[in-house]
């Protein structure tokens, strides 16, 4: 009895595209309508927009201070200013994520090291981090990756109890709950990206959160000058008012700030809707053999918030040794978005390993390292990290739960699987290159 399997000349599982579901950002006419409001007003440079957004936005999250960036990428590096990163320190992140999780910390002086993540979190991995803490380790950059919190119980015992500071990029996590506390409230401060792709969506963005006085007026100090004379309390601080410390001006556009506060308003919604729609095609999937979901355990107080990108945890060895790029590649034939892998390992790029950004006569990443201290981390230092690419694969992001056409998804994915036998003798996908450096998608179009 044949499969009937799309790739072999079967019906397809999926209908039609199905675009209405998977449609992001939500553009309404309130969100047209405050970004209009700022434009007629000529107000694109001032900041009022911009702090009733932070004020918001901190609300929401549940903290004291949040600060608006142009990017999360700023919101994260004023963040490591914040906390007191500096000349020859060193941050623990993991390899696998976003370049933006840790890169900036080169302009401060300081180094990177990475750590291995957890092969089914995807996150940094706990048992792996105090094998690369140092006299010189400053923080511990923690990523709640494609929207998955980290376990912040463990991480943070580890920091307490090698005074080192944490630094939570929720980039990918908005609205993510850490057994019932928001993440982005669990360290000493936190940078969240909110640009057009992410779940919440406010053009190009960033917001920096901490509880900490200090670490919000160092921040302020850093990028944004037009708030020196009425932010900044501690005296060491006051006495260089007036200019950017890091000669960055890093405010948010009122634009963004505009788009921002409208969205907010509605994400709680919209993010149960998607938090929905995902649980229901995972547990559609449940025991199929050969995929499991990347989520947290049920009854377990944690959530993914908007789901980022979501993916799935590939077991190769349940389906006769399938690739990951021959199940995608039938996937889709069913007509449902899938793809191998998820960012590269950062710590093989030759930017960690070669490169001298600022003409200082050797690497970068050593560069401000003591004498005969090397902390490049040659292939096979982080096992996981490395082979994970055959392991992951991404799955529809499903923005509103409509059950008759989240199952049409489910069922090409239920369907390859158990008719992987077909696959087997096409299959001569393994290895070679896919993922990407800067996003998981770059090598598939």
């Amino acid at each position: 009895m044949e499969s009937g399997l799309a790739l072999l000349g079967g019906p397809k599982s999926v209908g039609s595209e199905h675009r209405e579901i998977f449609a992001w950002p939500i553009i309404t006419g309130e969100v047209e309508d405050a970004v209009l409001e700022v434009l007629r007003a000529g107000k694109m440079s001032d900041i009022d927009v911009t702090q009733k957004f932070e004020e918001e936005f901190a609300r929401w999250l549940g903290v004291e201070y949040a600060l608006a960036h142009n990017t999360g990428t700023a919101a994260l590096h004023s963040a490591m200013f914040g906390v007191g990163i500096g000349k020859g320190d060193e941050i623990i992140c993991p390899s696998i994520t976003y370049w933006a999780s840790c890169l900036q910390v080169y302009s401060l002086g300081g180094t990177v090291v990475f750590a291995d993540i957890d092969p089914e979190t995807l996150c940094i991995d706990p048992k792996d981090i105090e094998r690369w803490v140092t006299p010189r380790t400053k923080a511990i950059m923690v990523v709640h990756y494609l929207g998955m919190p980290a376990d912040m119980d463990a991480i943070m015992k580890i920091a307490e109890r090698n005074g080192l500071t944490v630094i939570e990029d929720c980039s990918h996590a908005h609205g993510a709950l850490y057994k019932g506390r928001m993440v982005g409230t669990l360290g000493d401060a936190a940078g969240f990206s909110l640009m057009s792709g992410k779940s919440l969506p406010c053009g190009e963005g960033g917001m920096m959160t901490t509880n900490d006085r200090r670490v919000y007026e160092r921040a302020v100090a850093f990028g944004h000058y037009e708030r020196h004379g009425f932010v900044l309390t501690l005296e060491d601080l006051k006495r260089g008012a007036g200019l950017p410390w890091g000669g960055y001006k890093y405010r948010m556009h009122q634009l963004t700030s505009a788009v921002g506060r409208v969205q907010l308003k509605h994400y709680p919604m919209l993010m149960a809707e998607i938090d929905k729609a995902m649980n229901y095609f995972w547990d559609l999937l449940e025991g199929v053999p050969g995929i499991r979901s990347h989520r947290p355990p049920k009854d377990s107080g944690s959530t993914k918030g908007g789901w980022y990108a979501p993916h799935g945890i590939y077991h190769p060895e349940e389906l006769g040794g399938l690739s990951v790029q021959r199940f995608c590649e039938a996937v889709r034939a069913e007509g449902a978005p899938c793809y191998p892998g998820c960012n590269l390992p950062l710590h093989l790029h030759p930017l960690f390993n070669e490169i001298d950004v600022y003409n200082q006569g050797r690497p970068t990443r050593i560069a401000n390292s003591p004498p005969g201290v090397d902390v490049r981390q040659p292939p096979g230092s982080l096992p996981v990290s490395e082979s994970v690419q055959e392991r992951v694969f991404t799955v529809p992001w499903f923005k509103h739960y409509r059950p008759e056409i989240i199952e049409e998804y489910a069922q090409a994915f239920r369907k390859v699987a158990e008719n992987y036998m077909d696959l087997l003798p096409g299959d001569s996908k393994s290895g070679g290159h896919f993922g990407g450096w800067s996003t998981f998608w770059t090598t598939r179009r």
